[in-house]
């Protein structure tokens, strides 16, 4: 089934991850969010590692060993972590057809896309990962 909005399931995992760290009052380990987010141990191991290594989080290893938030989740939005994972947003049109011998004046999709990614970007922006 085709979607018309597709996060990256790697941006997803970052995301979800780090709202699940800064509500936790223990350290959590790759298993313990895996459990309950569904996501792939492995995946997710890789996607906290970029988060560790971005500052984001700090991790202890062994048997005890976990993630804890570093940065004041109040202070991080889900943009953030969206462009740490994915980069920036595109700003411009995406059409797929955007060459000169396009037959219409207008995008016959009346910019959509440009306004989905304004406002996606607009809420990534003004949501805190403390609110999630």
């Amino acid at each position: 089934m085709s979607k018309i909005f597709n996060i990256s399931e790697a941006a997803t995992i970052a995301i979800h991850s780090l709202a699940i760290i800064a509500r936790s009052k223990q350290q959590l380990n790759a298993q313990q969010i895996a459990d309950k987010t569904g996501f792939s141990k492995n995946h997710l191991a890789k996607i906290l590692q970029q988060l560790v290594k971005n500052n984001y989080l700090a991790s202890t290893r062994g048997p005890k060993g976990g993630f804890v938030i570093k940065k004041d989740p109040e202070k991080i939005t889900m943009m953030e972590i969206y462009r740490l994972i994915e980069g920036d947003l595109e700003e411009k049109s995406s059409c797929k057809l955007a060459c000169e011998a396009c037959p219409f004046n207008e995008c016959i999709f009346g910019g959509l896309n440009e306004k989905f990614n304004k406002e996606f970007k607009a809420y990534l922006t003004g949501k805190k990962i403390a609110a999630l």
